[in-house]
């Protein structure tokens, strides 16, 4: 794919609605609760495909498999506070392990699935993909079906900002051969980078409390979920928490460059700490800075829709 083609392929879509499928590993932070959210209420520009669960591996889940497991389960559960059932047969496995190799793909419902969407699809109406977790099943299609690179764009959460010291990111060390096929694969992408850039898009718990607790069952799992999980560990009287999964659908609302501001750049090659800048790679998208009050404000106002603003 040439520059030029590349860089009409990253171009923020507009205006038209796009299809859209999302891979989250929902059960192990409170933010990707938020992103499905977001996106279900914004049904008349994205045009939801397909949910994927991805694997994770923490405090929460022994293994890759159980996490991907409970966040199946955990994104049914959004789908009916959501009062979005109809989407249930729309949602698919993952990998119940991470990739050993960048070369090797794990075989999956969810990757099987992604690469019949996007063989549907055309590089003049892509499919767009949301990853907000390890890069496992979306790294799995593209190593299963290359070609399915030039009928997708992939927006990505994970990673550092290139000027960061800290660099190990969850989402890119649970993967990192995932992340390297998916930045070696030559697909359009557009990465939110973490730590240095969509750390500083937060919520507090009196926002929380005002806005969300009394608006719908929806917005009342949303922000308990946040206020018992930081009250877990937080000692301090002033709290923020970064929901940082919400950025990657925002990017594709991104009209006008209200939410975020982003450049072209070379794609670089994702190590577990840092990066490597090879000459000759093929163009991404970097998003660089997050307009945080201008992307919670249509957040929360999106999600109380029926509630009282």
């Amino acid at each position: 794919m040439t520059d030029r083609q590349m860089e009409a392929l990253l171009e923020f879509p507009g205006n038209r609605p796009v299809d859209v499928v999302i891979d989250t590993d929902t059960f192990n932070e409170v933010d990707d609760q938020f992103a499905l959210a977001y996106l279900l209420k914004n049904s008349q520009k994205l045009r939801l495909q397909a949910v994927y669960a991805a694997p994770f591996c923490n405090e929460k889940a022994a293994t890759a498999r159980e996490g991907m497991e409970k966040s199946y389960q955990e994104i049914l559960k959004v789908l009916d506070l959501a009062e979005a059932p109809a989407y249930k047969e729309c949602v698919f496995k993952g990998a119940d392990r991470f990739l050993e190799d960048p070369r090797a793909p794990v075989i999956s419902d969810a990757s099987q699935d992604l690469i019949r969407r996007a063989m549907d699809h055309s590089p003049a109406s892509p499919l767009y993909v949301i990853g907000i977790a390890a890069a496992t099943n979306i790294a799995s299609a593209l190593l299963q079906r290359p070609e399915i690179r030039d009928r997708i764009v992939i927006i990505w959460l994970g990673g550092s900002a290139y000027h960061r010291m800290e660099q190990e990111e969850f989402n890119l060390i649970e993967d990192v051969p995932a992340a390297q096929a998916l930045f070696n694969s030559g697909a359009p992408l557009v990465q939110l980078p973490c730590w240095g850039v969509v750390e500083h898009f937060t919520v507090s718990k009196p926002e929380l409390e005002q806005y969300l607790l009394p608006a719908n069952p929806l917005c009342q799992y949303l922000a308990a979920n946040v206020i018992r999980e930081v009250g877990s560990y937080s000692r301090d009287l002033c709290w923020s928490k970064t929901i940082w999964d919400v950025t990657a659908v925002a990017w594709l609302l991104n009209d006008g460059g209200r939410f975020m501001e982003d450049r072209l750049v070379r794609a670089p090659v994702p190590l577990k700490a840092g990066y490597e800048f090879p000459d000759g790679r093929h163009l991404m998208r970097y998003v660089r800075h997050i307009q945080r009050d201008a992307l919670v404000s249509d957040l929360f106002q999106t999600l109380m829709k029926g509630g009282r603003l």
